[in-house]
């Protein structure tokens, strides 16, 4: 796959290449495994055979970078995230932190019955069951950002979008959202679960198992923001009841923390603020993309107006 002409992309290109390659040595790396792999505002990823090399979002703050990586390859957490890569380089390219991991195989969105929900459960839980490592690891270790990517979100459509459609309904669902809904626990969080953040680990034997990758969002904070997506998907009617029943399920037999008898008692905050997060981006990038809203969209934008229906108590997004 060629890489676009970019100066941001050419010299990540170059940094992998260099990283996955003894000075002076061909590359021989088979077809279809070098190229771009995203390339979004919030970083952009190139893989160069064995291994990817990621340019982080602008804004990274480079304290918290180093102190998100150090986590990563911390030996408690091994078997949970994906550990970094040890490698010579620039540190950070056009003001941009960079970083280099293995390659792991991601989920195949061509076939949702084989995704692996029950697999991730399980590691969620694992992670917010383990104590945050001690030493510089976890002395810098910063609070995980899910709800401030949420806020970012609204912001970011109120900026872009004021005068969309749909604006005000997905402003009046996130009046709903308390202001303290980042207090609570501070256990170890990845704070951006979804199944594109899973890859099967490199060099195991058989069928690697699944692990967690992308720490840009890790940190210490409430677990039920990991549970937040499926959750608000499950109760926007996307994620089917099954799905969800078997996710909790293998979350609460893995001794996962973030919830008690009553989920929504914790899911509920959370699970509106992921809903208005989605929805928000939805009508920031429809407009910037001049598009109607998809059916998909158009969903969560009708989940904000059963949400902004509601009372603002611990029912409100289940009986949606």
């Amino acid at each position: 796959m060629d890489l676009p002409d970019r100066p941001l992309l050419d010299a990540l290109a170059a940094y992998a290449h260099s990283a996955a390659h003894e000075p002076g040595t061909p590359c021989r790396c088979a077809s279809g495994t070098v190229g771009v792999l995203a390339d979004r505002d919030d970083g952009t990823v190139v893989r160069h055979g064995h291994l990817v090399a990621k340019a982080h979002a602008p804004a990274t703050d480079p304290a918290e970078h180093r102190a998100r990586v150090a986590l990563a390859a911390h030996p408690d957490v091994r078997g949970i995230l994906l550990p970094p890569l040890p490698g010579p380089g620039p540190g950070e390219l056009d003001g941009r932190p960079v970083s280099l991991w293995p390659y792991g195989a991601p989920v195949d969105p061509a076939d949702p019955d084989a995704a692996p929900w029950e697999e991730a459960a399980a590691l969620l839980a694992l992670l917010h069951r383990t104590p945050p490592p001690e030493g510089p690891a976890a002395a810098r270790l910063p609070a995980m950002r899910a709800p401030v990517k949420a806020a970012l979100a609204v912001d970011r459509m109120r900026r872009t979008a004021p005068d969309h459609p749909a604006a005000a309904t997905v402003s009046a669902a996130w009046r709903s959202v308390p202001d303290d809904a980042a207090d609570g626990p501070r256990l170890l969080c990845h704070g951006d679960f979804h199944l594109g953040q899973l890859v099967r680990g490199p060099g195991a034997p058989g069928p690697a198992p699944w692990l967690l990758i992308d720490v840009d969002d890790a940190g210490l904070g409430d677990p039920a923001w990991d549970l937040a997506r499926p959750a608000a998907w499950f109760a926007a009617g996307i994620l089917p009841p099954e799905v969800w029943s078997r996710f909790l399920g293998a979350y609460l037999r893995a001794g996962g923390l973030a919830v008690g008898a009553d989920p929504w008692a914790e899911l509920d905050v959370p699970a509106r603020a992921l809903t208005v997060q989605t929805a928000a981006l939805a009508v920031a990038k429809s407009t910037a993309e001049g598009r109607p809203l998809d059916e998909v969209e158009d969903v969560m934008i009708d989940t904000c107006a059963r949400i902004a229906g509601h009372r603002t108590d611990s029912t409100a997004v289940a009986s949606t």
